[in-house]
């Protein structure tokens, strides 16, 4: 077992160098690529690490079981003998629909298509192969343009932030600065609700148009005389108020498509369940007999904005 090294990264680290192997055309359609046994030897991981390789190589249609033989590659380099060279060579300039259609494959559609079929299934039902069928080519096709999954996702995230780019001009003082990027930032989240579970809070994808908010809030909040460190705190904090709301745009969109109800028609199905329980609830009783009530996500992101700010600006004439 190789020491010092997480096995994630190990693991990360045999996937891309079978993938180079297999996408340069060292690796030939239909050659055997190296099974677990061998991969346990040659990279001193345990079984399932190597397991897992040849699994995540599967799912990217890089290479495919066959029966009685192992694991081979399942695609030829463009230009290489063999069936799948031709095929990723036509990609390039034929996408899905049919004769007639003749479209040119750029990173441009597949991030698009990517999208597209984020914001209609979920984050989980995209894949190099569910992307690659949207445009009607062979999956290896997209290696052209991104390594895997991984990767098409770190360029979603940084594609989608880009729709709502900042203004060149400033608007006056840093309230209003911060407000203006965390509307485009809840804007954002609304059109794409996988995006909240896109990435780690604390491992951003270091995108130009994500940073790009990131520098603009830390510029808002640079003059409240707050340290290194309570500034960074501020910037993620900000961004957990946002991904956290927007955590739940997917389940409640869900809940309406499930039930075939609105929040108000959902609650109207509960008025007898609530009844026999707010006897021993009389201050939420209380509240909910009130004829004025009015909440989704929108106004508790309107509410939670507000005491954002109040907060910081508390913090900076504590400070």
């Amino acid at each position: 077992m190789r020491e010092g090294c997480p096995s994630a990264v190990i693991f990360r680290d045999i996937v891309e160098q079978l993938r180079v192997r297999i996408v340069s055309g060292e690796l030939s359609e239909g050659e055997l690529v190296p099974s677990t046994r061998q991969i346990t030897r040659e990279w001193g991981v345990a079984m399932a690490t190597a397991s897992k390789v040849l699994a995540a190589l599967r799912e990217e249609g890089l290479v495919r079981m066959v029966p009685g033989v192992g694991t081979v590659v399942a695609w030829s380099a463009p230009g290489s003998p063999g069936r799948g060279g031709p095929a990723v060579a036509r990609a390039g300039s034929t996408a899905a629909g049919g004769p007639g259609r003749s479209r040119e494959l750029t990173a441009a559609r597949v991030l698009l298509a990517a999208i597209e079929l984020a914001d209609e299934e979920g984050l989980a039902a995209v894949s190099m192969r569910r992307v690659a069928t949207a445009l009607g080519v062979p999956t290896m096709a997209l290696h052209r343009y991104v390594r895997g999954r991984g990767e098409l996702v770190q360029e979603m995230v940084d594609q989608v932030y880009g729709e709502a780019r900042l203004p060149g001009r400033v608007p006056d003082g840093w309230r209003k600065q911060v407000e203006l990027s965390l509307r485009l930032q809840w804007g954002i989240h609304r059109r794409h609700p996988w995006l909240a579970n896109a990435y780690p809070l604390t491992r951003p994808y270091l995108g130009a148009n994500g940073l790009a908010h990131t520098e603009w809030i830390m510029r808002a909040v640079s003059g409240l005389g707050l340290d290194p460190n309570t500034m960074l705190h501020v910037t993620v904090s900000l961004a957990a108020f946002i991904r956290g709301l927007a955590a739940n745009l997917e389940p409640e969109a869900r809940a309406v498509q499930d039930t075939g109800m609105s929040d108000d028609e959902w609650m109207a199905t509960r008025e007898a369940a609530l009844r026999r329980l707010m006897p021993a609830h009389p201050t939420l009783a209380a509240v909910l007999r009130d004829q004025h009530l009015d909440l989704d996500l929108d106004t508790l992101f309107e509410f939670g904005l507000r005491r954002q700010l109040d907060a910081l600006e508390a913090l900076a004439r504590a400070d």
